[in-house]
């Protein structure tokens, strides 16, 4: 099992950047695929990102690819969301979540476990 805690959220004008930190605790951090989800109010939780076990392949959102960098520190239990030219639309409840199965998934119902999330939102 393993417990998830984002970070990192906040308020930032369009164009800005921030940077969303997951912190792990439990086992074996690195048998675990790595995924960002986010949630705006009135909409289903989306896909923004997920990264292999060991950190080599990425997977994006349409939405989100070009702006967004996924990454990810087995050695500190770490994975990180890299976020930047931010617009509006990107405002969001933003999850953090890990996979036990092999492969990137893009649906959160395949993912184990949850973090509580981190708020980010982009003024206009």
């Amino acid at each position: 099992q393993v417990q998830l805690v984002e970070s990192g959220g906040g308020l930032v004008q369009a164009g800005g950047s921030l940077r969303l930190s997951c912190a792990a605790s439990g086992r074996s951090f690195d048998s675990y695929v790595m995924g960002w989800f986010r949630q705006a109010p009135g909409k289903e939780r989306e896909f923004v990102a997920s990264i292999s076990r060991g950190g080599s392949i990425t997977d994006y959102a349409d939405s989100v690819k070009g702006r967004f960098t996924i990454s990810r520190d087995n050695a500190k239990n770490t994975v990180l969301l890299q976020m930047n030219s931010l617009k509006p639309e990107d405002t969001a409840l933003y999850y953090c979540a890990a996979d036990r199965t092999v492969g990137l998934r893009r649906t959160a119902e395949q993912y184990d476990y949850w973090g509580q999330g981190t708020q980010v939102t982009v003024s206009s």
